[in-house]
């Protein structure tokens, strides 16, 4: 683990240094970005305005490769960087994430521009990493076999003071042929229970109202630790955190995903009415051959399940269209399915070969324009299945918390955004009443569409919160300081909770 003073190397004496973060891919790099960010801070730099555009001092790249062109798309980025960091003396460029932990001996070959890689393992190492780097004139290639020490040890700047992430493990043990999150982020491993309970706490304290429990394969949370019903007792003891008022989780496996934790899910009240389980494929011989351990029998029945015990709950997933030997009568089993779930909402892929998995050197790759229209077909089922979904929703009162950015035509509606319980986006009517990020507002849904629900009508009621109050307190000192709430250790949060990011590692 990089020490504080090591950090501190760091800072720049003739002044601080402005950083730039570009993130890419799934919920982990998201939240790995606000480590970097924090360590950043703590060294000293400070955050460059938005919209700069590779003016920083320093541009960090977090890279996700689990896209066939993921690396074409980062040499793209560092080429339109390599005249600019001619032009302004001292500029610096970082590159980690999963592509940095993939392609660690060709990233300084192909741009030589480069300052510093490091992996998924050693993230706390950037300040350290950068300072070299300009001591020594020449770049800095840091790539660890295995995690150093747990992230959320390190300090973290998150985006949002009322909704955080919270990481209870990291790495898989799965071996997806489509997938090579495991190769990059190792075997997985879980944090002690009390660690982070002792960090949702943590961020309670500071007015966060809102978790989502994180984890590359988050419902086989014990399988480190040799207990099985970990996870479902992690949830329950969720439910004793007073001030903590939603509890959510990103993503589980269908294997993993047992009674006990359907059961501590509909009994604990803070435990949100909402899950994302990716299905990838409906029929049995494409699930074989992707290596999912489960069948279309087995994830219809956990789906069955659930509903029983929590017949309001929102369940969306993750498709894959066009894996390697997908037939048409596959294609059929993938369709049926979604008309069975029901989803209220579906993140669908079309397959692209990810380097380095075997799916991508299997017999049977299906042509782009094969693909493209089962897509289209799966596409208009969904939306159809959305919308009836949503629909259902018309006529019903929602406890709703507001979000900030959620709402891009806002402003032009005079409304405001939030989400629902089931996490299904809100606009509604804005009160007369001052309402802040983090407040929650009673509102009766007038209409709906396909991807969000209209409540039109006044809003019942306005419930202030600790967490409203947290919003108020960091935009109020947003003036003096750049935006954002640094935690000390080992206090560390996240941004607000977003539907799966597409095309991260959420698809494994």
């Amino acid at each position: 683990m990089t020490s504080s003073s090591d950090r501190s190397l760091a800072v720049d004496v003739q002044g601080p240094k402005s950083y730039e973060i570009r993130t890419y891919g799934c919920q982990m790099n998201v939240h790995d970005s606000e480590r970097l960010s924090g360590l950043l801070e703590e060294a000293g730099y400070v955050r460059a305005p938005e919209g700069s555009d590779g003016d920083a001092d320093v541009v960090v790249f977090n890279t996700c490769a689990v896209r066939e062109n993921a690396d074409n798309k980062l040499y793209g980025n560092l080429g339109r960087l390599a005249p600019r960091k001619t032009q302004r003396p001292g500029m610096q460029i970082a590159v980690g994430g999963c592509l940095a932990q993939k392609d660690r001996d060709t990233i300084v070959k192909k741009a030589p521009w480069v300052d510093v890689v490091f992996g998924t393992h050693n993230i706390g190492k950037l300040p350290v990493l950068l300072e070299r780097a300009r001591i020594q004139e020449e770049a800095q290639v840091e790539i660890a076999e295995s995690l150093e020490a747990f992230p959320s040890t390190l300090p973290t700047r998150r985006e949002s003071a009322y909704a955080a992430w919270v990481s209870i493990s990291v790495g898989c043990n799965n071996t997806c042929t489509f997938c090579i999150v495991p190769a990059l982020r190792g075997k997985e491993k879980d944090r002690r229970p009390g660690d982070i309970l002792a960090e949702i706490e943590a961020l309670v304290a500071e007015g966060v109202s809102e978790i989502t429990l994180l984890g590359q394969n988050v419902n086989a949370y014990g399988s480190d630790i040799g207990d099985r019903e970990a996870f479902s007792k992690l949830l329950r003891a969720c439910g004793s955190i007073e001030g903590l008022e939603r509890v959510r989780f990103t993503s589980p496996h269908p294997r993993d995903f047992t009674d006990d934790v359907i059961a501590a899910m509909a009994e604990t009240p803070n435990v949100m009415p909402q899950l994302h389980m990716p299905l990838q494929s409906g029929s049995d011989t494409v699930l074989k051959a992707m290596r999912r351990s489960y069948r279309q029998d087995r994830f219809l029945g956990i789906i069955g399940k659930v509903r029983e015990a929590i017949p309001h709950a929102a369940i969306s997933t993750d498709i894959i269209v066009g894996f390697p030997g997908e037939t048409e009568e596959d294609f059929e089993q993938t369709m049926h399915v979604v008309r069975e779930a029901r989803f209220a909402q579906a993140f669908t892929f079309q397959y692209s070969k990810r380097p380095g998995t075997p799916a991508a050197t299997m017999d049977g790759q299906i042509p782009k324009e094969v693909v493209q229209a089962r897509y289209e077909r799966l596409v208009a089922l969904q939306e159809e299945i959305s919308w009836e979904e949503n629909k259902k929703q018309v006529g019903r009162t929602l406890e709703v918390m507001v979000a900030e950015g959620e709402g891009r035509k806002d402003g032009a509606t005079h409304r405001l955004s939030g989400r629902a319980p089931d996490n299904r986006l809100v606009h509604f009517t804005k009160p007369e009443q001052e309402v802040r990020p983090g407040d929650v507002v009673t509102v009766e849904i007038t209409y709906a569409a396909p991807h969000h629900l209209l409540a039109e009508g006044p809003t019942a009621h306005v419930r202030r919160t600790r967490a409203g109050d947290a919003w108020q307190k960091r935009t109020t000192a947003a003036a003096a300081k750049p935006a954002g709430v640094m935690l000390g250790l080992p206090r560390i949060g996240a941004p607000e909770p977003l539907p799966p990011v597409t095309g991260g590692c959420t698809v494994g």
